[in-house]
């Protein structure tokens, strides 16, 4: 069974960081994009960051540009998400996401509905 577990979200204040972590098992994606979505209530779920299947290209929405890092470590099936600087507005449950159809980014955020294998989700808020 294919699982992806987040960890790391909690309560920060405004101007704090959080690193979020997923755990992959029952499968490998070391050849597969990777990501990051959020959902704040009442909004739609989106993109926030992605990693292709080396590390080696990723992708950010524009309101993250420049605060938030993802990586990956293939040996250890784990996704990383590094938030600097965090706003109220990026409160928000965060999701893992991992793609069979993609092994790049280049096509997002055009392609962000690509991602087959979700995580539970872990609640990120931030206070002013």
């Amino acid at each position: 069974q294919v699982q992806l577990v987040e960890s790391g979200g909690g309560l920060v204040q405004a101007g704090g960081s959080l690193r979020l972590s997923c755990a992959s098992s029952g499968r490998s994606f070391s050849s597969n994009a990777m990501g990051w979505y959020r959902q704040a209530p009442g909004k739609e779920r989106e993109i926030v960051a992605a990693i292709s299947w080396s590390g080696g290209s990723t992708y950010y929405t524009d309101s993250v540009k420049g605060r938030f890092a993802i990586s990956r470590d293939n040996a250890k099936t784990t996704v990383y998400l590094q938030m600097n600087s965090l706003k109220p507005e990026d409160t928000a449950v965060y999701y893992c996401a991992a793609s069979t159809r993609l092994s790049g980014v280049g096509g997002l955020p055009g392609e962000y509905n690509k991602f087959d294998y979700w995580g539970q989700g872990t609640q990120v808020t931030v206070s002013s």
